[in-house]
Order: C-alpha cells, then structure tokens, then sequence
C-alpha cells in the first residue's frame, strides 16, 4: 500500500516516512501543498497524511482540490490547530479523520490502518492471493500453505508489489522506484538481493516456484505451466 505525506516539518515529515515504511507501506513525502497536490492527482495512492498550515498552499486548499477532481481516496489531517471549527472544517471539506499533533505514532498507525480498511470495504480485497500464498494487507501478515512466514518492510513492499502485478514481468527499474523510491543504478545489486531472500522464504521449501527470472527484462510472480 501507498501513502503520500505532506508535511512541511522536516523532523516529523522524516519520522513520519520512517515509521510508515517500517510498518511496511511505501511512503513518499511532499514538503509543500503544491507539491502535496501535484503528487496525490498524479499518482495513485491508497491514503493522505496531510497537514493543515503548510507553504504555497494550505492543506485546506490542498484536500478541497483533491476532492473537486474527484479523487475519493482517504485524507488523515494531521495538524497542530486543535479547536473544534478546525476539526469541523476538516470534515467539511472531505476529510476522513483529524489527529492532532504531538500524537502517538502508534494511534496514527491504527487511525491508518481503521482508514485502509474503511476505504476497502467498497470492494479492493484485504487479502491478495496466488496458489497457497495469502497476503493480508491490513493484518501485514503472509501465509503459505497455511504456514506463517515473516518478511521485512521491504520485502512485504516487493511482494505486494509483484502480487498485484501477477502475471506480469516487471522491470528492475519499476520495482526500485514502487518500492525503494529511487532511481534505478544498474551498478547495484539490492533489487536482486531482495528477491533472493523473498525466493528463500516463499519458494525454497515450496512448490510451486512462483517468481521467476526473465532474463533482461526483470521478475514475474505466476504459476508456472505445466511441464
């Protein structure tokens, strides 16, 4: 799952991308409202984080623009302005919760997690599956053949990434950009030490073997053909 945040404190935009990728979502971070408002209509998101006194455009601004092109994904206002007109108008203008700062980032967690669910229940499945291999997106847990398999943040993002796309080959620099936001280098070695490691976990005591190789093109996560 993508979040976008947009926050302009750079200490708790930081540890907002932090503790967000460590909880297994990919994160990106915009520092102003244009920038906030440029990525959340141009790129495809399952949740906002958005603060309301941000520079170039406030998140009020942001989040009625959101809603007037028609974008119905789910908005968390973030903010340090406490009073009830503030929460009210919030609501108003389309959000979907308010948590004030300071905050817990184990209640902004659940608050993200109870907002992922909310926006799910119109039909997106909580769960993705191929053959005996179940991942459940809000629960961040991974099964196969009923067997519970534990996988890091990066992991869990690559696998996500590759179950949504299944069937499909997906080239190393799609894969470095879903999952480690950069740029791809060709001198390094990550994507391909990642995918040995989920290989391990999910394939190596299994059968079948669901990723595979395409030589010169990237990996692809399928049943393979029979024989």
């Amino acid at each position: 799952m993508k979040i976008l945040i947009v926050e302009d404190e750079q200490k708790t935009g930081d540890y907002l991308k932090q503790g967000l990728s460590e909880a297994g979502f990919v994160a990106d971070l915009a520092r102003d409202g244009i920038d906030g408002l440029h990525l959340a209509l141009t790129d495809d998101y399952d949740l906002v984080v958005l603060d309301v006194m941000l520079p170039k455009l406030d998140g009020w601004q942001v989040l009625r623009e959101i809603r007037h092109q028609g974008k119905q994904l789910p908005v968390l206002f973030l903010t340090a302005r406490d009073q009830v007109e503030d929460r009210v108008k919030g609501l108003e203008f389309g959000a979907d919760d308010y948590l004030v700062k300071p905050f817990a980032f184990s209640e902004l967690l659940a608050r993200v997690r109870a907002l992922l669910r909310r926006g799910r229940a119109s039909g997106e499945p909580e769960l993705l599956q191929i053959a005996d291999l179940e991942l459940d997106l809000l629960r961040r847990r991974v099964t196969r053949a009923g067997k519970r398999i534990d996988l890091t943040a990066k992991e869990f993002a690559l696998l996500e990434l590759l179950l949504r796309r299944q069937g499909e080959v997906l080239p190393r620099s799609l894969i470095a950009s879903q999952v480690w936001d950069m740029n791809f280098d060709s001198d390094t070695n990550v994507i391909e030490v990642a995918v040995r490691r989920l290989r391990a976990k999910i394939d190596d005591s299994f059968e079948p073997k669901l990723i595979r190789t395409v030589r010169g093109m990237g990996y692809v996560l399928e049943i393979p053909a029979p024989a």
